[in-house]
């Protein structure tokens, strides 16, 4: 089953002395991900002078939500706090990014003529 590979603990990783699994693995790229668009998000601002949010930090929402939001779901952690706290900003993010294409089309990031 693919659920109990990913609970196995990777063994070339023993040597860091922390129990890393792949669904840890997924989980932490997640939540890297996922605080990783604030960042993002800063450097769009201070380019432009303003506050921007680039679509891209909606992407980092969503694949970031939905990674730890898997990681919470079907780990060996099986964490309903986890679940509750990712479920919630990964529909806003989907719901923000579809007003978003809806409100400046598809290209919007794209220099126009």
């Amino acid at each position: 089953m693919t659920s109990d590979f990913l609970n196995t603990p990777i063994s070339w990783l023993e040597w860091t002395g922390i129990v890393i699994t792949g669904w840890k693995l997924i989980g932490y790229t997640g939540a890297l991900m996922f605080g990783g668009r604030w960042l993002v998000q800063f450097i769009a601002s201070k380019r432009a002078g303003k506050p921007v949010m680039p679509r891209v930090f909606w992407y980092m929402s969503i694949l970031g939500s939905l990674m730890t939001l898997c990681y919470f779901l079907f780990s060996s952690k099986q964490d309903s706090v986890g679940v509750l706290q990712n479920l919630f900003p990964t529909f806003t993010a989907g719901y923000s990014l579809y007003l978003d294409i809806r409100h400046r089309g598809w290209h919007r990031d794209r220099a126009s003529h």
